[in-house]
């Protein structure tokens, strides 16, 4: 991983301090999405403030177990102690949420422990200026957040932000979220990632975690058993209870941003009464009687990744025609020449040009591959010379897209198709909607080809032994 855009923690032992170089953000996304399951559980409880003994007897495993998974998890994000040292690195882990993905986070954990973020050093001859934390290189999304903010205010809102993995959707949520608290609103984010596998089991037991945990982060107490009778069903207590203690215990509006509800499309049972327990609150706010005025208060937005797309039927979605939907497309030349002036470096027209064939206009991929460039003082050459291969900064990218394929022989197939075409190619429109719902292919009516070079050169090597030989 590049390591001359991370940050410095400073941590104190006594009289003795020590600074530990502190993951940026890009990097840390990469991190946890290779996570194992279990180590992803462990992190997941620990963030939410479970003991290790809580945790242990959650996961039928010994205390002892879990000190070494968070120890496991600590290197995994490249917190380490120096030669010698033998400090316990929990609270910088738990900081490095805090700061980057506090959504997961324990609202009490996120008081409790305070950024040991320190100021970037001076830079000196030969030296690398750390990256401040606030000044990302975040280009703004227009006019995609100028549609969030103006229809955020609506009452009763519902809106539906979409995009393959990486293309920015929490960065654009995170700046409407923070004007619209200027504005008094009272704005929480509910990240689906952080329910337990065993949460989306039952939809009783999911409609309760949910409830619970938008309470938690109201700053409201759990009240669920006095409100809640199993006879009256999942979706009209849940209702209930947003409508007689959540909604009215705020003064201000609401917005509640539900991230990664993708993970719910995944467990359809619960996906289609979830679903429908949402339009139900946009019909409500809507009606004009007796209890609209108390939803009108909420805003909800709901986001996801449509790389789920690829294992749905996509004649059945259960959230489509409700509210606004915003699909957030790459960036423009303009927002890529903005980019590459950000991180300081020099780029002409025509070498925006062949950045742009190699990976389009993917923020992710744009953002990995400029600080690859910078913090490693190589050409844009050398980058598109090892993009496409395991040594290069996309591997991990690419791997998770090949992984998936490998899960649909159907949609692999159709991606050989498409990259040992060398053009425009038309295949099975279900097959075409599904990839280009994975963010791998471009559409044009009812042909595709490769989002961009780095997918073409990169899937013709890995699917090479059922393609022809000109790939």
């Amino acid at each position: 991983m590049s390591r001359g855009q991370n940050q410095l923690f400073k941590i104190s032992i006594g009289k003795t301090e020590m600074f530990l170089e502190k993951l940026n953000q890009l990097d840390l996304t990469v991190a946890f999405d290779q996570l194992t399951p279990r180590k992803r559980e462990v992190l997941k409880k620990m963030l939410a403030g479970q003991s290790d003994q809580a945790i242990a007897k959650s996961l039928h495993i010994t205390e002892a177990t879990v000190r070494k998974h968070v120890q496991q998890l600590c290197e995994k994000f490249e917190l380490r102690n120096a030669p010698g040292e033998h400090y316990s690195l929990r609270n910088q882990l738990i900081d490095l949420f805090s700061e980057y993905h506090p959504n997961l986070v324990n609202p009490e954990l996120l008081s409790k422990y305070r950024s040991f973020l320190v100021p970037p050093m001076p830079e000196s001859e030969g030296q690398q200026k750390p990256v401040p934390l606030n000044a990302d290189f975040y280009v703004k999304r227009i006019p995609y957040e100028d549609q969030l903010l103006e229809a955020i205010v609506k009452p009763g809102a519902l809106i539906r932000i979409k995009a393959p993995q990486q293309m920015g959707k929490t960065s654009v949520i995170e700046q409407v979220l923070a004007e619209i608290r200027k504005e008094g609103y009272q704005a929480v984010t509910l990240s689906f990632d952080l329910a337990d596998s065993t949460v989306y089991r039952d939809l009783g037991k999911f409609s309760r975690w949910f409830c619970a945990r938008v309470g938690q982060h109201l700053g409201l107490s759990n009240k669920l058993n006095e409100y809640w009778d199993d006879i009256f069903g999942c979706n009209s207590n849940t209702t209930d209870y947003f409508q007689e203690y959540l909604l009215p215990e705020i003064k201000s509006n609401i917005v509640l941003v539900i991230d990664k509800v993708d993970r719910v499309f995944e467990h359809p049972v619960i996906a289609d009464d979830f679903c429908r327990l949402l339009r139900g609150w946009y019909d409500i706010a809507r009606r004009g009687d007796r209890s609209s005025a108390i939803w009108k208060k909420l805003r909800l937005v709901i986001v996801h990744s449509t790389e789920i797309y690829g294992s749905l039927d996509i004649n059945h979605s259960p959230l489509a025609n409700v509210g606004l939907e915003i699909e957030l497309p790459e960036f423009s030349t303009e927002q890529v020449q903005e980019l590459v002036r950000r991180y300081g470096l020099n780029g002409n027209p025509r070498q925006v040009e062949e950045l742009m064939a190699m990976v389009g206009g993917h923020p992710y991929l744009l953002r990995k591959g400029l600080a690859y460039i910078k913090y490693h003082q190589i050409t844009l050459a050398q980058l598109l010379e090892v993009a496409p291969t395991e040594a290069g900064p996309f591997s991990d990218h690419l791997r998770r897209h090949l992984g998936n394929l490998k899960q649909s022989p159907e949609l692999e197939t159709a991606l050989e198709k498409v990259v040992q075409a060398h053009s425009w190619v038309t295949i099975p429109s279900e097959q075409a909607f599904k990839l280009y719902s994975m963010g791998l292919v471009k559409l044009q009516g009812n042909s595709v080809m490769p989002r961009c070079d780095l997918y073409h050169k990169y899937f013709c090597d890995r699917l090479w032994q059922r393609l022809e030989p000109e790939c």
